[in-house]
This record gives C-alpha cells, sequence and structure tokens, in this order.
C-alpha cells in the first residue's frame, strides 16, 4: 500500500511537484507533455510521446497517493494523446507528433505508462495500445544482436548508430522491455518473454560500455546506467543479475560524487536513491544510509521555489559546476519526487518495492 502523502514531513514539497505537472503548462490542452520547459527563453518545447509516457506513471503515481481526482483526469488526458499520436497504418509510434522516426525505448516507457492506467481504469484501449507498442518493439526492431534504438518513418529502417547513448543498441533499453514483462503477466502473453530474455542476455553482455567513455560524458551516461539497473529489478533473484547489480552500483556511486561537482543530473540522483532502495529489499545489497541521505539532500535542493509558475515545484535538469542549469524538466520532476516520497516510505517501514511502479 502506497503510503499517503499526508504521512509525509515533505508534504508540501510532494504538492508542489504535483500542482506543476497539472498547473504549470508542462502538460498542454492536447494533453501532450513537454520536453522540458526553457527557463531562459520561457517557452517549453516540442510535446514528446516518451516525455507523455513518463507524465501518465507520474500522474497516477500522485494520485495514487492523494486521491485527488485532478491527477487521474490529467493521466488520462495524456493517455488519450498517445491513443491520438498513435500511428495506426504504421502500427508504431512517432517519437513526437508526425515526426520521421520511432525509438524503441520511447515504446516501452508509453506501454508501462498506459499499462499503469489500465490497471486503474480497467479501459480496453489502454492495454490495447499498449500491446500494440510491445509488438512494435519486438517485431520492427529486432537486430542482429538485441534491438535497433531508431527507425525511420514510414520505412521502419534502422538509422545508423552514432556513439551517443541513446541512438545505439544498448543495455539502457532494459528499461523499456520492463514492458514485456508486464504484457506477459497482466495480459497472460508468454510471446513477450522471449524477447525480454534475448535484451537481458544482451544487457548483461555490454552495461560496461556505458562508463568506458570519455570523461565528460560520464555524468549524461549515468543515466542509462541506471536504466539498466531498473531493467533488473524483476530479476535479482538470478545470481548473475545480482552480481551486475552490486558492481554496477558501487561504479554508479563512486561516479557520481566524483563528477558532480563538475556536472550533476538529478534524474541520475534519484535514479540511484530509488536503486539502493530495491536492492535492500531484494537482499541484494544493504542500505548505505549515508550515501542515501546524501543522494536525498541533493534531490530537494533541484526543486525549483521562484515564484514563477511554470518552474516552482518542478525539478531542474541538474547542475553545471554549481549552477543550476535553466530547464524545469518532467522527468527529473518524476524521478526525484518518486525517490523522495520512497525515501520517507523507508523510514516509516513501509516500502513496497514493486518494480511494476517504478516510474
Amino acid at each position: 500500500m502506497l503510503l499517503p502523502l499526508s504521512e509525509f514531513s515533505l508534504l508540501t514539497r510532494l504538492e508542489q511537484a504535483g500542482k506543476w505537472f497539472l498547473h504549470s503548462g508542462i502538460q498542454e490542452a492536447s494533453g501532450g507533455v513537454a520536453r522540458y520547459y526553457r527557463v531562459e527563453d520561457k517557452h517549453n518545447l516540442p510535446l514528446s510521446t516518451e516525455i507523455t509516457g513518463y507524465a501518465v506513471s507520474a500522474l497516477l503515481e500522485l494520485y495514487q497517493r492523494t486521491k485527488d481526482l485532478e491527477y487521474l483526469e490529467a493521466a488520462e488526458r495524456a493517455g488519450r494523446y498517445l491513443f491520438g499520436t498513435w500511428d495506426r497504418k504504421l502500427r508504431t509510434m512517432p517519437f513526437e507528433e508526425d515526426a520521421d522516426r520511432a525509438y524503441f525505448f520511447d515504446l516501452g516507457i508509453i506501454a508501462r505508462g498506459l499499462l499503469r492506467l489500465w490497471r486503474v481504469t480497467g479501459e480496453n484501449w489502454q492495454k490495447e495500445i499498449a500491446h500494440e507498442c510491445g509488438r512494435s518493439m519486438m517485431e520492427d526492431f529486432a537486430a542482429e544482436r538485441g534491438f535497433h534504438a531508431i527507425l525511420s518513418l514510414p520505412a521502419k529502417r534502422p538509422l545508423p548508430a552514432d556513439p551517443w547513448w541513446s541512438r545505439h543498441p544498448g543495455a539502457f533499453q532494459l528499461k523499456a522491455a520492463l514492458a514485456w514483462r508486464e504484457l506477459a503477466e497482466l495480459l497472460n502473453a508468454p510471446a513477450f518473454l522471449k524477447p525480454w530474455e534475448r535484451q537481458l542476455e544482451f544487457s548483461l553482455s555490454v552495461w560496461r560500455e556505458l562508463v568506458e567513455v570519455e570523461p565528460d560524458r560520464r555524468m549524461d551516461n549515468l543515466h542509462p546506467l541506471g536504466y539498466f539497473l531498473e531493467g533488473l529489478l524483476p530479476v535479482l533473484d538470478r545470481p548473475a543479475c545480482a552480481e551486475a547489480m552490486r558492481e554496477a552500483m558501487s561504479l554508479y556511486s563512486h561516479l557520481l560524487r566524483e563528477l558532480t561537482p563538475e556536472f550533476a543530473r538529478a534524474d541520475a540522483y534519484a535514479q540511484l536513491l530509488r536503486l539502493r532502495l530495491f536492492a535492500e529489499a531484494a537482499g541484494v545489497l544493504p542500505l548505505d544510509r549515508a550515501a542515501a541521505r546524501e543522494e536525498f539532500d541533493h534531490i530537494t535542493a533541484w526543486q525549483d521555489a521562484s515564484d514563477d509558475i511554470h518552474r516552482f515545484g518542478g525539478y531542474a535538469f541538474g547542475t553545471r559546476q554549481g549552477v543550476t542549469l535553466p530547464f524545469a524538466n518532467p522527468v527529473s520532476t518524476a524521478f526525484c519526487t518518486q525517490a523522495s516520497a520512497y525515501w520517507f516510505e523507508r523510514k516509516a517501514g513501509a516500502f513496497r518495492a514493486d518494480w511494476r511502479e517504478l516510474i
């Protein structure tokens, strides 16, 4: 059972984050959610299907904690936006409306958001679009090893890979592949388990590539390293997966602290704090309380306290050389809000480690 917000001493902070999702304009009238808000230019970036998928999960998290129907209504609007953006002819989801490409990772995040919405509302279209996203991931993106990261549309041809982590097959895709695990379990669709196992095997073989990069790319690469570790959560009972979790989290924690004075990402901090709590619950790693508290303190410092409605309550992307970066970011806000809630639940003895509810 989720611990209600009223149980938290940080009630105000969490409610402020929720109101940012509702009233800042980051979710536009169509229901779609922008990639982020640019503080300096005072405008949103274009709407993103991936970010809208994340927002569905974040809004449902807030609804399940507060029972405030405004969050559920916003989640349903976001879901309807995704329903309208689904390309029925191509049977896939472009990364933006009418875009000429589709991303494996985005499809998985969208499917997971819609499945969470379906578990709340029971409306079949949500389940059906999630299922179609899973099929597109499985059928359209299959590669010789793993799964392609990006396809051109309408041809559905893989785009050439480049060094940036999100543009080639990699361990980070394991988080998106969690959609297959959920589809297999919720819809009694065992056909999704084979590609899940294939992606798991591939991810275990290549995850170290995320930290074997030039120093100036390492902080950015902690974010996808977190995605890989989040993807391991359902299978921590497997020795190889538990060992990968221990090894990668040690590297993650070390690099995070080493790199922070130059560049720090809020989402990377929130991911590591959440992972610590899941690893402890699974009996894989004891909780380093001092490190977890330090990560929580960093997270709280990124919440905006200005009087600008477009920013107040949201979380920044991070800092460079100690200076806050000028973006109010939906993913940072979703991850930091959930990490904070989990931290207080753990302190209250009420943390429930359910990977299906991880945003």
